[in-house]
């Protein structure tokens, strides 16, 4: 019985300690400015249609590829 109580004490005693260390970290972290978050979205956002139009060609040209070489091996 002892030995349960020592670990729902433990239990506690480390969860309290888990919330201070946590919020003593939250001070260090420094947040964008509303500024600095709108460029980075916009570039995340170029990003996506930039590689996403390239995988697209990649994609059509390897498909295309694949079925002229199909092609050549069926007949």
């Amino acid at each position: 019985m002892i030995g349960f109580l020592q670990k729902i004490k433990d239990f506690f005693l480390n969860t309290i300690e888990f919330i201070k260390d946590t919020r003593k970290e939250l001070r260090n972290v420094s947040f964008p400015t509303r500024r600095e978050l709108a460029s980075t979205t916009v570039v995340v956002i170029i990003c996506i249609f930039f590689f996403g139009a390239f995988l697209a060609v990649v994609d059509w040209c390897v498909s295309r590829v694949m079925v002229f070489v199909l092609a050549k091996l069926s007949s």
